[in-house]
């Protein structure tokens, strides 16, 4: 005859710790403390919990809803900037709502910074935004990743911190795309209002002033856009430009 099990309070009390560790095991961790020193989002397990909702095709629905052809943006580049935030989606623990569009391939008397709320429907933003003083005039032609060129980086980035530097409120820039604009963060490349970005600017010289590389915004503008996007956001800079095309894994 097989004996009676006791169980002792001592052995209750350690099984129950044991079964409360093996749960606690199967959780993943949430979004806040999953940032690295510049403010990004690096843990990968919120974004492959999130990666399939994340519908391309889904998604494209925003652009005929927003009327964003009418607003300057093409399909082409709306296109290539979600196919750019789903790598994100996937491979980091980013924002999966929030997409910003810088379209260089536009002049810059346009309006060519468009942030949207994918899954809101809502375009938060669409104004002025500078280009690198080197990388043209009224248009912008020609980028870099290299310090000192005073030009534009095209590409994706995730938002970093935001900070108070020589430029004021600022929100730091980490390029994603490797010898294309992984240098943002030792080039000092940050949103940030600049005085020059202003349409005074646009009805007496032609053009809006430029940065030395920056995606600078109006001064009035720059402080709720940097809120709204800092610490995990996509942000794709654009242009017709067929090197980058070719060299990017993100929009192919």
């Amino acid at each position: 005859m097989q004996k009676p099990l006791i169980v002792t309070p001592g052995k209750q009390l350690r099984l129950f710790l044991m079964g409360l560790v093996a749960l606690l095991s199967t959780f993943t961790p949430t979004k806040a403390g999953n940032r690295t020193a510049n403010g990004l989002f690096s843990d990968t397990s919120y974004s492959a919990a999130t990666a399939h909702i994340f519908s391309i095709s889904n998604k494209l629905n925003v652009y005929d809803s927003l009327h964003l052809k009418d607003m300057g943006l093409s399909k082409k580049v709306f296109t290539m900037a979600l196919k750019g935030m789903a790598k994100l989606v996937r491979t980091r623990h980013i924002k999966d709502n929030l997409l910003a569009i810088v379209d260089f391939s536009q002049p810059s008397i346009n309006k060519r910074l468009y942030v949207i709320d994918l899954n809101t429907y809502q375009l938060l933003y669409n104004t002025w935004v500078a280009h690198g003083m080197k990388t043209g005039k009224d248009k912008a032609i020609s980028f870099s990743n290299k310090m000192s060129s005073n030009k534009s980086s095209l590409g994706f980035y995730v938002t970093g911190l935001a900070y108070n530097g020589s430029n004021g409120y600022s929100l730091k820039l980490q390029g994603m795309e490797k010898g294309i604009n992984d240098g943002a963060m030792r080039r000092g490349i940050v949103i940030h209002g600049a005085d020059y970005v202003n349409e005074d600017l646009i009805n007496s010289q032609g053009y809006i002033g430029r940065s030395w590389g920056c995606p600078a915004v109006a001064p009035e503008v720059s402080q709720p856009l940097i809120d709204l996007l800092k610490e995990g956001s996509c942000l794709f800079i654009y242009a017709s430009n067929t090197t980058y095309q070719s060299r990017s894994a993100f929009v192919k």
